[in-house]
C-alpha cells in the first residue's frame, strides 16, 4: 500500500523519456534472449504480452511506485521484455522512496532474476556470473537513483532556505517600517500636544479678556493662526506617514514627496523656551551642559517640551523651572517642575484635558534610551518631572 502522506511529483519530460528507454531496453533483451527460438512461440507471446502490460503501467510510476514495482516483478520470471520496466521502477523507487523500500525491491528483483536464469540458463555464461552481473547492475541503478534523490533534496533545501530568508527579510523590513512609523507618530504626538496647548491658552485668554487692548488681541490671534497652521502641517505629515505605502520610506513626507523635516536637538531648546515665553509662560531655564549627541539631545528636547505642555495644561500661570545638567559618563538629567498654580488666568472650561499618554510616551522613550523617568507632586503642591538619560563617554 502506498503511503498517503507522500507528495506526488508532477509529470515532466522525464516520464516519456523513461518509457522510451524502458521500451528500448526491453526490445534489446527480447532480441538477445530470442524466446521464440529457445522456448517456443507460447512463451514468446507471453513474454511480449507481459512487456506491454508492464510498459503501460509505467505511466503511473511516480504515483504508485511500490505497487507497480511489486505487481510487475512476477513478470521477470518469464518476460525478458519487461526487464527495462523493472529497472525504471527500481530507479523510481530509489528517487522517491526510502532506502529500505528500494533495497527490498532490489533484493526481490535479484531473486526473480535468479529464478529466471535457473529456468532459462544461458549457454555462454555460468549461472554464478549471471547473478554477479545482475547484482552489480541493480546496485548501479539504486546508487544512481539515490544520487538523484540526494541532489533533489539539496536543491529543495536550498530553495526553502532562500524562500525563508526572503520572507524573514520582508518581515524585518516591515517591522522596521512599522517601528519608524511608530517613532514618527510619537514625535508628532509631542509636537501636536505642544501646539494645541498654545492654541488653548491663547484662545482662553481671548475668551476671558474680551476687553483686552486691540494690540494684544491681534497678537494672540496671530499666535493662534500660526499655531493652528503648524499643527495642521504636523498632522498632515503624520497622517501621510501612517498612510504611506509599504515601499515608501518613512523619512519622506508622503503628502508632498519632500524629505521629512529634521528632528529637533538640544540646540533648538532656546527656540522652544522663547516660544513658550511669547505665549505668556514664565520659564526659568538653567542649562549646564555643552554639546551632546544628537539622539540624546532629541530625547532631552522632547522631555522639556512635554513638561512645558503639562505645565500649561495643569498649572497655567505658575512659573516653570527647567534644569539640565550632566556630563559624559555621569548621564544627563532633565528636570521640569512648577509650584501649585495660584488663581486661574484661564477658566477650567478652557483647559485641555490630559489623558496621560504624553508621560507614558516619555517613559517609553526614556526606557528605550536606557534611562529612567520620575514624576509626581512635590511637597508644596507642585509637580516635578525628572528624567535621567545615559551619556556614554565615547559618545562625545
Amino acid at each position: 500500500m502506498e503511503p498517503t502522506a507522500v507528495r506526488v511529483p508532477p509529470r515532466t519530460w522525464r516520464d516519456p523519456l523513461l518509457i522510451v528507454l524502458a521500451l528500448g531496453f526491453g526490445l534489446f533483451t527480447l532480441a538477445v534472449d530470442a524466446p521464440w527460438k529457445r522456448h517456443g512461440d507460447l512463451v514468446a507471446a507471453l513474454d511480449v504480452l507481459g512487456g506491454v502490460v508492464a510498459l503501460v503501467a509505467l505511466w503511473w510510476r511516480t504515483r504508485y511506485p511500490v505497487t507497480i514495482a511489486a505487481a510487475t516483478m512476477p513478470l521477470g520470471l518469464f518476460a525478458s521484455s519487461a526487464s527495462g520496466v523493472g529497472l525504471v521502477m527500481l530507479f523510481t523507487l530509489a528517487v522517491h522512496r526510502p532506502f529500505r523500500v528500494t533495497a527490498t525491491i532490489a533484493a526481490l528483483n535479484l531473486a526473480t532474476g535468479a529464478v529466471y536464469f535457473r529456468l532459462y540458463p544461458d549457454e555462454e555464461l555460468a549461472y554464478g556470473w549471471l547473478l554477479v552481473m545482475l547484482a552489480v547492475f541493480l546496485t548501479a541503478i539504486v546508487a544512481w537513483g539515490m544520487y538523484v534523490r540526494a541532489r533533489r533534496q539539496l536543491v529543495d533545501s536550498l530553495r526553502e532556505r532562500a524562500e525563508r530568508a526572503e520572507a524573514e527579510q520582508q518581515l524585518r523590513a516591515q517591522q522596521a517600517r512599522d517601528g519608524e512609523r511608530a517613532r514618527i507618530a510619537r514625535e508628532m504626538h509631542d509636537v501636536l500636544a505642544h501646539r494645541i496647548s498654545l492654541l488653548s491658552m491663547h484662545a482662553g485668554a481671548l475668551e476671558f479678556r474680551p476687553d483686552a487692548p486691540p494690540r494684544e488681541i491681534a497678537q494672540a490671534a496671530g499666535v493662534i493662526r500660526r499655531s493652528a497652521h503648524e499643527a495642521l502641517e504636523d498632522l498632515r505629515e503624520v497622517i501621510g506617514v501612517l498612510r504611506s505605502d509599504a515601499g515608501e520610506s518613512a523619512e519622506v513626507d508622503a503628502a508632498s514627496g519632500a524629505p521629512a523635516r529634521p528632528q529637533p536637538t538640544l540646540g533648538d531648546l532656546d527656540a522652544l523656551l522663547a516660544e513658550s515665553r511669547a505665549a505668556g509662560m514664565r520659564v526659568r531655564a538653567e542649562v549646564a551642559v555643552g554639546a551632546v549627541p544628537a539622539g540624546l539631545g532629541r530625547t532631552a528636547y522632547r522631555v522639556v517640551q512635554e513638561g512645558l505642555t503639562n505645565a500649561r495644561k495643569h498649572a497655567d500661570g505658575a512659573p516653570v523651572d527647567v534644569r539640565l545638567h550632566g556630563a559624559p559618563g555621569d548621564g544627563l538629567t532633565v528636570e521640569v517642575d512648577n509650584p501649585a498654580p495660584v488663581g486661574a488666568a484661564v477658566g477650567a472650561s478652557a483647559r485641555i484635558p490630559g489623558a496621560g499618554s504624553g508621560l507614558l510616551g516619555l517613559r517609553e522613550r526614556a526606557q528605550l534610551a536606557g534611562g529612567r523617568l520620575e514624576h509626581g507632586p512635590t511637597q508644596d503642591g507642585g509637580f516635578r518631572l525628572r528624567v535621567w538619560l545615559p551619556w556614554p563617554v565615547e559618545a562625545t
